[in-house]
């Protein structure tokens, strides 16, 4: 299936003729023709890999002009950090709004999206699973994964904690250590699939639990 993308963010087939519209096309703004180029290219990099990806590709599928892609992105890298950023938001929830005010079990269960639908759990694992699996071919993509991806999730992650224990909501003596050990409790059911569950709901219980356990561990006396 073609995953190209017209400048309103339609799907268009690559195989049928460009049809002339009615009227003056939708102008996008920056912000709208960024995020509709970093979605185009993270399915390309699913679709495509690591390597097969090229900007080239990316503003053809976009609709746009090679120049145009160029002054956003000025070259593949800068385009991958933005996909990883973009991917970020889908495995942690964070920062969380402002004006947010959760319970404690609740927020966590918001920033991990234990409720997230099959098609954004199955996107997001597909990118996970081709970064992991062409990484050794592209290292300097491999090493951006990790520092814009889950390097700077824990960091955000430790930084909202942090934030809890001066609200006297949890008692943590390293907010990061303490990011650490909810990562590896939450995404040791996560991984890219269900990882063994029958279904989202089943693992949504167990990453409920794990919360559960996490909470009691940090509450104040």
């Amino acid at each position: 299936m073609d995953d190209s993308i017209s400048e309103d963010g339609k799907a268009l087939d690559a195989t049928a003729p460009a049809k002339r519209g009615r009227g003056r096309p939708k102008s996008l703004s920056d912000d709208e023709r960024r995020q509709m180029i970093i979605d185009t290219a993270r399915r390309t990099f699913i679709e495509l890999g690591l390597t097969g990806t090229t900007t080239d590709i990316v503003a053809s599928r976009c609709r746009i002009s090679k120049q145009t892609l160029y002054r956003l992105f000025p070259s593949k890298v800068d385009l991958f950090i933005a996909v990883v950023a973009s991917h970020r938001q889908m495995m942690l929830r964070l920062p969380l709004p402002d004006d947010e005010d959760l319970p404690i079990a609740e927020a966590i269960g918001r920033i991990f999206m234990i409720d997230i639908d099959e098609d954004t759990e199955r996107e997001r694992a597909a990118f996970i699973h081709i970064v992991i699996r062409q990484s050794h071919q592209v290292p300097d993509l491999a090493e951006v994964m990790l520092r814009e991806g889950l390097e700077t999730s824990r960091r955000q992650l430790a930084d909202w904690l942090a934030a809890q224990v001066t609200a006297g909501k949890l008692v943590l003596d390293e907010p990061m250590t303490g990011a650490r050990i909810l990562m590896d409790m939450l995404f040791g059911g996560v991984g890219p699939g269900p990882r063994g569950w029958p279904d989202l709901a089943a693992r949504k219980v167990h990453m409920q639990r794990a919360i559960d356990i996490f909470v009691r561990g940090t509450r104040p006396d």
